[in-house]
């Protein structure tokens, strides 16, 4: 990109720079004759998508490879990375090639499946049956394949499919020893179809959507004066109720790792992940438009970013549409985008995108993509439209595969150490859920089932109120300048949300210094954290009353729950004896030196970083583990009690203590991390039940009665975040339940 970037004259980026979304047909037109022009990029469309010269082309050596590279991963659990392998190896390779008298891609297909169905924990079991099901569409006598969805239709409750599928895997199978197995769990099935009363769902439908619905609840599309369309209650919504669910419009999963010499070859200077098709029940083999990439080899999906290769997929869809329809519009979403408010160097990529996007699909499908003005300014709106509106299916997932902890903890003591995490596996477009608004005090919650996105209240809504959602880091995660400049910088707009636009004690102590007097609660912040505070008041005043805020001076102590309160009083009235500059105690008026206080910061992270380096290695040495001890000392008599630091640093000594089997200090630390947490957030946000699990199963490894607490606070927050899909999403809840009974 960068190389392209340099061959434009300049004359044409300040023409590009200066473009509305109105002129984007004479701008992008103009681009187009330019870079047509150039050798450079003419290689670089060849490269890109011509399968001859393919860098990933069919190869079955290679499939090989990543075969057993997969083989291997899926033995030892490191399940993101066999997704990687399995997926590269299915593009490379030949659809005749044979490996041990099966045929290679339907071995692909299978493998992939049973490594979706083992991450049933996730809600992959949709996608276990559809490589199945391509894996039959190949070989249509491959007994495994019966048997793997089989076992996927049991695990759906498909018990009809499932009795249809082993008895298939039977009549297939060729060894006495096989067909015996397989009647053994055709004689459990038939039992449990007996004995169950779950309706069957069907293969093409949701697996989870069972559970709730959300008909009976009516929300309905509003217009903002601050935030344009948006969502909001047409009833009273209690907490936790399904309020919306939907299923893709377009989708891309991300799996496996770019061409580092292909992207030297083109100058790209970020690291994309590989979209893997995860779209569709069609048969590859047939070469549906939106599976080609798989089936040809071409390396643009490969190469190209997320967004791109997303809307190469919609702009497939939205022709083959149109086609059908004889319609003009090459792709109208109807969604909104931010091309006007970005800057030059992004509206100049954005250009070069389309071009080069339009430029693959023309060459690879051979569509009806006129690579004209107006299909140009078409492409550039729905990348804008996609940056804004995409977005990113996660699975739950901790560093340490939580069955295999779990059952550690319950045979010998160890407890959960890690942090768990949400990893992305995809990027989507969902046009419904794309209304709803943001905001950094979200009062409803996102999660996904497969590809099924829900939305879910995590408080009462009143009738009437917005349904607005976090687009990113919320209140307690960072400071407000931290996620204005995050949103401004992703979404181009600046949050006026409640959480930006009031004071709340996160924003004032996430990041705060403590009083140099040890009898005062107040909070001193730097610079930056009060021209962002005062700013809230200045562009969305809530003046208090001048009584109450002289009452506050009388020398009346103020708990750390009123920090918000009197900060509001001190940031109004620039009149008052107090000082409101950096390094002043907001409530005593004390003098804090912040270089000095920095310092001694920095030195004491320096050994909590150690400390950090050791718990992934391992190997936690009595030095180290003394020196974090002593760091985090200097980080308390430094720092705010309610600074996100200190949380940090007390969770990395628990979990170090776990490793050293002190169970009785990580317990300790593991609370003062939640205790902080719980002020910094709400006391039952889902971050708090995150902490939760890991506080749990160290009580459980030390028979403390207060885990089975532990485990019915965590009980409490997920359902509030997940309804009844709580298993699915978080099977560790069931892992401790199972182990706090044994």
């Amino acid at each position: 990109m960068e190389k392209i970037k340099c061959l434009v004259p300049e004359s044409i980026k300040r023409m590009v720079g200066e473009s509305s979304d109105e002129d984007l047909a004479s701008t992008s037109s103009t681009l187009r004759h330019c870079l047509l022009s150039l050798p450079q990029f003419q290689q670089m469309i060849d490269d890109l998508a011509d399968s001859d010269n393919s860098l990933c082309g069919k190869n079955k050596k290679v499939a090989l490879e990543l075969k057993q590279k997969g083989n291997e991963s899926y033995l030892t659990a490191e399940y993101a990375s066999a997704l990687a392998s399995y997926s590269q190896a299915l593009r490379v390779a030949p659809m005749d090639a044979v490996d041990m008298n099966k045929n290679l891609v339907a071995t692909l297909f299978l493998n992939r499946a049973s490594l979706f169905h083992v991450s049933t924990k996730i809600g992959f079991l949709t996608e276990s049956l559809r490589d199945c099901k391509r894996a039959l569409q190949i070989s249509p006598t491959y007994a495994k394949a019966w048997y793997r969805r089989g076992k996927a239709n049991v695990d759906l409750g498909n018990f009809k499919d499932a009795v249809n599928d082993f008895n298939n895997a039977k009549s297939f199978e060729l060894s006495m020893d096989g067909k015996r197995h397989i009647e053994t769990e055709l004689t459990i099935i038939l039992e449990r179809q007996k004995s169950t009363s779950s309706k069957t769902v069907q293969e093409n439908e949701n697996c989870f959507g069972h559970f709730d619905e959300p008909h009976q609840l009516k929300i309905s599309q509003v217009s903002t004066p601050d935030k344009g369309r948006g969502m909001a209650s047409k009833c009273d919504i209690p907490q936790a109720s399904l309020v919306h669910k939907e299923e893709p419009y377009a989708l891309i999963q991300a799996g496996g790792k770019p061409f580092s010499n292909f992207q030297d070859k083109i100058g790209t200077k970020e690291s994309h992940s590989k979209p893997v098709d995860l779209c569709s029940d069609s048969n590859p083999v047939e070469c549906f438009p939106e599976h080609k990439h798989e089936c040809l080899g071409v390396n643009w999906p490969a190469i190209l970013p997320t967004d791109i290769v997303l809307a190469g997929r919609i702009l497939v869809k939205s022709t083959t549409q149109r086609c059908s329809t004889e319609s003009n519009a090459l792709c109208d979403l109807g969604l909104s985008h931010s091309y006007t408010q970005i800057g030059p160097e992004s509206k100049l990529e954005l250009h070069i995108y389309a071009i080069v996007l339009l430029c693959c699909l023309h060459r690879s499908f051979r569509l009806e993509l006129p690579i004209i003005g107006v299909s140009l300014s078409q492409t550039i709106i729905l990348i804008s439209q996609i940056r804004v509106n995409s977005m990113a299916i996660v699975q739950m997932k901790s560093v340490d595969d939580p069955p295999d902890q779990f059952r550690k903890l319950a045979s010998n003591g160890d407890a959960l150490t890690s942090s768990l995490e949400q990893v992305p596996v995809g990027q989507a477009i969902y046009k419904a859920a794309s209304l709803f608004n943001h905001s950094c005090l979200p009062n409803i919650h996102a999660y996904f089932l497969s590809r099924t996105l829900f939305i879910r209240t995590t408080e009462y809504v009143s009738t009437g109120c917005p349904l607005e959602l976090s687009y990113g880091p919320q209140v307690g995660q960072l400071d407000c300048k931290d996620r204005l400049r995050y949103l401004a910088d992703k979404y181009s707009f600046q949050c006026q949300c409640r959480g930006c636009s009031q004071l709340n004690l996160s924003d004032l102590a996430l990041n705060a210094f403590c009083c140099v007097n040890h009898n005062c609660a107040g909070v001193v912040l730097e610079s930056t954290i009060i021209n962002g505070e005062t700013h809230k008041l200045n562009n969305f005043p809530r003046a208090p009353e001048k009584q109450k805020f002289d009452s506050q001076l009388q020398g009346h102590k103020l708990n750390i729950v009123d920090i918000n309160n009197m900060a509001s009083l001190v940031l109004k009235f620039n009149n008052s004896t107090l000082q409101i500059h950096p390094g002043f105690c907001l409530h005593c008026g004390s003098h804090r030196d912040l270089d000095t206080s920095r310092e001694a910061i920095n030195k004491a992270w320096s050994y909590i970083k150690r400390l950090q380096e050791a718990i992934i290695s391992k190997y936690i040495s009595g030095t180290t583990l003394l020196d974090a001890s002593r760091a985090l000392g200097i980080l308390r008599s430094t720092l705010h009690a309610y600074n996100k630091s200190v949380a940090e640093a007390e969770d990395n000594l628990a979990q170090a203590f776990c490793l050293v089997r002190d169970f009785h200090s990580a317990r300790e630390h593991c609370q003062e991390s939640i205790k902080i947490l719980q002020t910094l957030y709400d006391p039952d946000h889902i971050v708090i039940g995150y902490e939760m699990v890991k506080l749990a199963s160290i009580q459980l490894s030390m028979d403390d009665p207060a885990a089975v607490d532990s485990i019915n606070h965590l009980g409490v927050i997920f359902a509030r975040y997940f309804g009844p899909h709580v298993d699915f999403i978080v099977p560790y809840q069931q892992f401790l339940k199972r182990v706090a009974h044994r």
